[in-house]
């Protein structure tokens, strides 16, 4: 059977991370720009209640997506596993049990997502201006919720080999797709927001055909046969021991975010358009924290299934580092030019007042983020999916909801969103800095890192 080449057992730990991570990146990138595409031409194309109606639902979308996403992550760091060390066998079973658990989950979040988003909508206080819109988008998104689990689903496959390169083409391709549709179906034919879900779900639908046809024509144990296509009980316990914590982890923090929206809900509709632009602002800016944590959760699975724990140490330390100044470079990039950047999704200066404001208090506050997000990506990769979940959970959920649904009640003003968010990445970053610490992660004793991990 043809041997891999995107191995990252060996070679040059910094080039083979960011040879890794730089197409990832850009493919995120790319991927970013579908909802963002849709909210600047939604902005421009409608009004500002169809901004609102587009952006205040990334909240609902991420938690059903994270929940899918974290299953994927799991399957991902168990074939890079394996790859690893070097058990063709056992890489085929669990690559065939990913593809039957994406199945099947496409066709529960696609029954869930149409079924469901009326009353949930109702849940978030969707103000009444915007619910039938919000409505309407999220059905027609969900509608198509296959080609999205299943796409990510065979993306991790992909990247669990080291393999970056082609899903970024195939991003690219569909992200293009997706642009020219969203100006075809709004500004053409002059579809509501519905139109933009549907260019939405074309695209992606194409990346998925992309991407499975890479991996049927694939010829090392990474190739994926339709009549393998069945759940081995081994590979399903390990994707759910380490896909179930990573899962949960993200469906609370966007359960939380879902609570959080509907704080903000209450403060109107220019200050859902401004913040919801705010956060798709975000979106582009931790685009390196997304490519350097899949990054490290792929070289640190592949090199301790080849126990190679040197590695492990060193390629840990170099992501930590560069998400975070990466993202100490880009928030002050979003801290000086936020009201420019916020004029791309709309010119009301109200909504551009909204959105500036919270995106100034932030941006210092980028790199603790980054950190946390990578910390959580390399505690995963080193086996360890328990720890992340617990300390997101406390810190990006429960002291968020508890601070809103407290003194939020007694100080009803729009700052403490803003300011919410800052507090809680610094006590995560804290928090992992002490459990690092504890680990002797980065300690100058090779044993005493091995034997704390």
């Amino acid at each position: 059977m043809k041997q891999y080449n995107t191995l990252m057992t060996e070679g040059n730990i910094r080039r083979k991370m960011l040879g890794f991570a730089l197409p990832i990146l850009a493919g995120y990138f790319f991927q970013q720009l579908y909802n963002t595409v849709d909210a600047l031409i939604v902005g421009n194309y409608l009004d500002a209640d169809a901004l609102a109606a587009v952006t205040s639902t990334g909240s609902y979308t991420y938690l059903m997506i994270g929940f899918v996403s974290g299953f994927a992550t799991g399957a991902g760091i168990i074939i890079a596993r394996h790859i690893g060390a070097n058990h063709p066998e056992a890489t085929e079973k669990a690559v065939h049990t990913a593809v039957a658990l994406g199945a099947l989950f496409s066709i529960l979040m696609t029954a869930f997502g149409i079924l469901v988003t009326p009353p949930i909508l109702r849940l978030m206080g969707t103000p009444d201006t915007v619910f039938d819109r919000s409505c309407r988008y999220l059905q027609v998104y969900f509608s198509g919720a296959a080609a999205l689990v299943m796409y990510n689903m065979f993306v991790s496959i992909l990247q669990a080999s080291g393999e970056s390169r082609f899903p970024l083409i195939c991003l690219v391709a569909s992200s293009l797709t997706n642009i020219v549709l969203d100006i075809l179906f709004i500004a053409v034919f002059h579809m509501d927001v519905e139109g933009a879900a549907l260019a939405t779900v074309l695209s992606e639908i194409l990346s998925m055909v992309l991407v499975g046809a890479k991996l049927l024509r694939r010829r090392d144990s990474i190739r994926v046969q339709p009549s393998r296509i069945r759940m081995d009980h081994e590979s399903l316990r390990y994707i759910v021991r380490y896909g179930f914590p990573t899962a949960m982890q993200g469906c609370v923090i966007d359960l939380s975010n879902m609570l959080i929206q509907s704080y903000i809900n209450s403060f109107g509709r220019n200050a859902m358009a401004g913040i919801g632009a705010s956060m798709k602002l975000e979106g582009f800016m931790f685009l390196p924290v997304t490519a350097f944590s899949m990054a490290l959760t792929t070289f640190v699975s592949q090199n301790r299934g080849a126990g190679k724990q040197d590695r492990v140490q060193a390629g840990a330390k170099f992501g930590l580092r560069c998400t975070f100044a990466i993202l100490l470079i880009f928030g002050s990039m979003a801290y000086f030019l936020a009201p420019q950047m916020i004029h791309l999704f709309n010119s009301d200066p109200e909504i551009i007042r909204y959105s500036a404001r919270r995106t100034t208090v932030c941006a210092f506050f980028y790199c603790l983020c980054g950190f946390s997000h990578t910390a959580s990506a390399l505690m995963r990769g080193m086996g360890k999916p328990m720890t992340p979940m617990v300390v997101m959970l406390v810190c990006w959920c429960a002291v968020r909801v508890i601070l809103l649904f407290t003194v939020g009640r007694i100080i009803h003003e729009i700052w403490l969103i803003y300011w919410v968010y800052p507090f809680t990445w610094s006590l995560s970053s804290l928090v992992y800095l002490l459990e690092f610490r504890k680990m002797h992660l980065f300690s100058r004793n090779p044993t005493q890192q091995v034997n704390a991990v």
